[in-house]
């Protein structure tokens, strides 16, 4: 399928834009930057008519006027397709705004998202609600949309998606699954895949603590969900404190990124992370502004300081794309320690050998010819 060769570029519409009237005309200026990148896909936020920040919808066949109208969405599909690249929309079907269009369809014992007054969960076992989310669905499709994200995915019953995915199109459905069984989610509700937020956890966390047994214990169940289906991974998105914020030592972002182009997934890069923007997520309310900034005009408005980390993506996306098969690759720890990993992804003949340092020492791998690599550095050998 055509998800197995996608790499997205996850955009924030409201923050990105700036609440610009235009600003999916705003995107337009950003989708040749994208591909330069070494993306194919644009992964887009809400864009739905809503209350504030795009996830308390009011009406999810309305372009929220913030952005545009739906010609500056038709005209946005169509130059993203002219270059090659795909579409995909956030769905927010778990819950709404208390002003939804339709407020008979709100769970009959008033529960919310999370303690959020403000988002009302919807009632899925209501047949009126699965048909609509199913229209929903469909009338984007139709108007050239090729994937979905499904927000909180983890909050709705898995059949209920198994019963409104449009089936009878080339388009490719993930979920949000923060934790649990995701191949258990996957199978009951027909999803391609969900998000991967344990690797996500794994790779920040045993770069902080220098404690890569936590990575290898990690990559042991990514290796098991393969058996199943293709995780969506990444290293950063909308929800969460930045890459380059979260991690305690800057020179560790390569090694980050470096695992996430080498193991198996459909892998995302959240917007500004390929520049290394900075951004602390706080539990309150206008917590999440610091992660979801504006950006200029153009591509041309960026601080140069962020062009290195945008080439080191070019980088691993180039090798990614020359080995396309690692979408699929199960990854095996060849040598691991608290501050060294080997990490051999294979699908097949083919490997690739990923090497981790972030000792203050040089460190020699006990494989092949015994390969050393500086203090605070990685290494990737493509024929190992």
């Amino acid at each position: 399928m055509w998800a197995d060769h996608a790499i997205w570029w996850q955009i924030y519409p409201l923050g990105f834009t700036a609440n610009r009237p235009t600003g999916l005309a705003h995107l337009e200026n950003w989708l040749d930057y994208a591909i330069e990148l070494g993306c194919n896909g644009i992964l887009l936020g809400p864009i739905f008519a809503s209350e504030t920040h795009g996830y308390d919808t009011v009406d999810h066949f309305r372009i929220d006027l913030r952005l545009g109208d739906d010609a500056d969405f038709d005209r946005l599909v169509a130059k993203a397709h002219d270059r090659g690249l795909r579409i995909a929309l956030d769905g927010v079907f778990n819950h709404v705004a208390r002003t939804f269009v339709h407020p008979e369809w709100f769970r009959g014992d008033g529960a919310t998202f999370e303690g959020h007054e403000h988002l009302v969960a919807l009632d899925h076992s209501n047949p009126a609600v699965a048909q609509y989310v199913g229209d929903v669905l469909r009338h984007w499709l139709d108007r050239g949309v090729n994937a979905w994200r499904l927000d909180a995915a983890y909050a709705v019953p898995p059949e209920f998606w198994r019963n409104v995915l449009p089936r009878d199109r080339d388009a490719w459905y993930f979920g949000e699954v923060i934790h649990g069984d995701y191949a258990g989610y996957v199978e009951k509700s027909g999803l391609d895949s969900v998000t991967q937020y344990e690797l996500w956890k794994a790779i920040w966390s045993s770069l902080n603590d220098r404690n890569f047994f936590e990575l290898s214990y990690a990559l042991g169940r990514h290796n098991a969900l393969l058996d199943t289906f293709v995780p969506q991974t990444f290293v950063g998105n909308h929800d969460v404190t930045r890459i380059a914020t979260r991690l305690e030592d800057e020179r560790h972002l390569g090694h980050a990124l470096a695992i996430l182009f080498a193991v198996g997934g459909v892998p995302s890069i959240y917007s500004g992370d390929e520049q290394a923007f900075r951004g602390l997520k706080e539990d309150r309310a206008g917590g999440d502004d610091a992660i979801r900034p504006p950006f200029p005009d153009t591509p041309d408005g960026l601080a140069p300081d962020g062009w290195p980390t945008y080439r080191l993506h070019q980088e691993l996306i180039g090798l990614r794309r020359r080995h396309s098969w690692l979408t699929r690759a199960r990854t095996t720890v060849e040598h691991v320690t608290n501050q060294t990993i080997a990490l051999r992804a294979r699908n097949g003949d083919e490997s690739v050998l990923l090497l981790l340092n972030v000792s203050d020492s040089d460190a020699q791998f006990p494989i092949d010819d015994a390969v050393v690599v500086p203090p605070h550095s990685w290494k990737f050998l493509t024929h190992p």
